[in-house]
């Protein structure tokens, strides 16, 4: 008996529809991915990057992890990141976390979860970057701008690569930004963190943090 065949059965339905709805999606799919952005994200099952800015498949490139989190030692990311620009020729990098976010949280209490402890010691050298700015906002609140500031460190990170700058270097076209996304009502927030160029990233980073 083959495992799990309610899931099957969903794929089933699922690729019907397309094909009912348009007869030569697969073919098209099975031939092209000339996707304009790559997202970063999290790794959250609640955040499903495709659904929630109404892409199909083929038009997002996609990387995700707990807390969307971008470390120059992290060769997955890494990877994902330099295919996207220098293969596919993406236009947008897009940095997306979410308010409500468990590893931001783990990592605001300090709770031990066992090897995961090591990926969110970064999320704390961000809580730790920015204390003052945190310890001024109520608890809940200190949380979201925490998720915030996130986002923007990881997006600045995304600037920094090699990748990016020898893609800005040779004068591609190529923006990074900052996002979040609010589960309980579903939309997408504009951190206000959008840089085209190295010589702007000082300048877009403070703007973005100190609001």
């Amino acid at each position: 008996m083959r495992a799990l065949p309610e899931l099957f059965a969903n794929n089933r339905a699922w690729a019907e529809g397309r094909v009912r709805d348009d007869p030569e999606f697969f073919t098209r799919l099975e031939h092209q991915q000339t996707p304009r952005y790559l997202w970063i994200g999290c790794a959250d099952s609640r955040v499903p990057a495709n659904e929630i800015v109404g892409l199909n498949p083929g038009e997002l490139f996609v990387q995700r992890n707990i807390a969307n989190m971008v470390i120059h030692t992290d060769l997955n990311c890494l990877s994902v990141l330099q295919y996207a620009v220098d293969v596919l020729r993406v236009e947008h990098v897009i940095v997306c976390g979410h308010y409500g976010c468990g590893g931001i949280l783990a990592a605001w209490n300090n709770q031990p979860l066992g090897l995961i402890d090591d990926w969110l010691r970064h999320v704390q050298d961000v809580a730790a970057k920015h204390a003052p700015a945190l310890a001024a906002r109520p608890r809940d609140a200190g949380l979201d701008r925490l998720c915030e500031l996130n986002v923007i460190e990881q997006a600045a990170n995304v600037c920094r690569t090699a990748t990016v700058q020898a893609a800005w270097r040779r004068g591609q076209a190529l923006s990074v930004h900052g996002w979040v996304y609010a589960l309980n009502d579903g939309l997408l927030r504009d951190l206000r963190f959008c840089v085209r160029m190295p010589t702007a990233l000082d300048q877009i980073y403070r703007s973005a943090v100190e609001r």
